[in-house]
C-alpha cells in the first residue's frame, strides 16, 4: 500500500515544436507584386532608372521623309501649272472679248469714213448723218455692258460725279448737277469714267 504521503510521479510535460507563421496574403489593392509586373511588361526596373530610349526605325523615318517631299513637289508643280493655266485663260478672255468689241466698232469706222468723205455743204443731212453714227456707236457699247450716267437734274454723288466748279443758283437745290461737261460712264456694276459736272450752290 503506498505511502500517502509519498508525492505523485508527475507526467513530463510534452514539448511541441513552434509552427511557422503564415506569411499574411497580400492585399489586392496594393496592386501587383513588382517582380511580377516586370516579368509581365518584359522590362525592368533598370531600365527606366538607366535613362535608355526605345531603338528608332531610321529607314521608315528616312522612307516617310522621301515619300512628304515628293508630295510636297508634285503639289507645288500642280500649282504652278494651275496658275499658268488660269491666266492663260484670262488673257486669252480679255483678248476675245476686245476682239468682239473692236469687230463691232468697225462698222461705225466705216461710216465715219464715208462722212468725212461726203460733201459737208448740206449741213442737216450732214448732221443727220452724225447722230446716226453717234447712235450706232451707242448700240455697240450698250451690247458690251456700258451704260451712261445720268447727272443733271440728280444730287452730286462722289462715286458718279466729279465736280469740276460750284455755281450759285436759287432755282436749284444746294449740291444738285446742274450741267454736264463730261458724260461717265459706266461698265456694268463698275465705274468706268465718271461724269464731269457743274454743282450748284446755294
Amino acid at each position: 500500500m503506498p505511502d500517502e504521503h509519498q508525492t505523485e510521479q508527475s507526467e513530463p510535460e510534452t514539448q511541441h515544436p513552434e509552427q511557422p507563421q503564415a506569411s499574411a496574403p497580400s492585399n489586392p489593392a496594393d496592386g501587383p507584386d513588382d517582380t511580377t509586373a516586370d516579368a509581365a511588361t518584359g522590362t525592368s526596373a533598370g531600365s527606366e532608372e538607366d535613362g535608355s530610349e526605345p531603338s528608332v526605325n531610321l529607314d521608315a523615318v528616312l522612307r516617310q521623309r522621301d515619300d512628304y517631299y515628293d508630295r510636297l513637289l508634285r503639289i507645288t508643280a500642280e500649282f504652278d501649272n494651275y496658275r499658268k493655266r488660269t491666266e492663260r485663260e484670262r488673257r486669252d478672255l480679255i483678248a476675245h472679248a476686245a476682239g468682239d468689241l473692236l469687230g463691232d466698232l468697225l462698222p461705225v469706222v466705216d461710216d465715219f469714213e464715208r462722212a468725212l468723205a461726203a460733201d459737208g455743204q448740206d449741213g442737216p443731212a450732214y448732221r443727220q448723218g452724225v447722230e446716226i453714227i453717234q447712235k450706232q456707236l451707242l448700240d455697240v457699247m450698250t451690247r458690251h455692258g456700258v451704260s451712261p450716267i445720268e447727272a443733271v437734274g440728280t444730287d452730286f454723288d462722289p462715286l458718279k460725279h466729279q465736280a469740276v466748279t460750284h455755281e450759285a443758283s436759287e432755282s436749284h437745290r444746294d449740291g444738285e448737277v446742274i450741267e454736264e461737261l463730261r458724260r461717265g460712264y459706266t461698265l456694268r456694276d463698275r465705274l468706268l469714267r465718271p461724269s464731269m459736272v457743274k454743282v450748284a450752290k446755294a
